[in-house]
């Protein structure tokens, strides 16, 4: 099944932020609740993770209204991210097939720049992310075949 989510970036506080958006909204977590950095299985050629980072969110998401899911992460600048206000949204679609994601993630990063190749993932989606040439941070996440 097909949907769109609406993912926020923050340096360090994303819990924060969406124990917040809980309160305004209610609902529980789902996604199988918060997973943190240091769940995360070691990736090749990554560098280990500093004690202070593993504690923060990799990925957490809200239901909000009709299906519409508000996600977040924490982008840290000890990980590489320059987060400002403005660059921290992206539009995630998750496409109903793999075969979708990829015309639509080929279309969307034509012109633009690829952040992260449409591939198989840790999680079991098939998953990229670009800006397009309009400046727009796109995630394609398939958890269909």
């Amino acid at each position: 099944m097909s949907r769109v989510s609406t993912y926020l970036h923050f340096p360090r506080n994303t819990e924060e932020v969406f124990l917040f958006y809980k309160s305004v909204f209610g609902g529980e977590f789902s996604g199988g609740g918060i997973l943190r950095l240091g769940d995360v299985p070691p990736q090749e050629g990554t560098p280990p993770l500093s004690e202070e980072d593993k504690n923060l969110i990799m990925h957490i998401e809200l239901p909000i209204l009709d299906g519409h899911k508000l996600m977040g992460t924490d982008a840290p600048e000890s990980m590489g991210f320059k987060l400002n206000m403005g660059n921290n949204i992206s539009i995630t679609l998750d496409p109903g097939t793999r075969a979708e994601a990829k015309k639509i993630f080929d279309g969307l990063s034509a012109g633009g720049v690829v952040e992260t190749d449409l591939q198989e993932m840790f999680w079991g989606g098939y998953y990229g992310s670009c800006t397009d040439k309009f400046g727009i941070h796109w995630m394609i996440n398939c958890t269909g075949k």
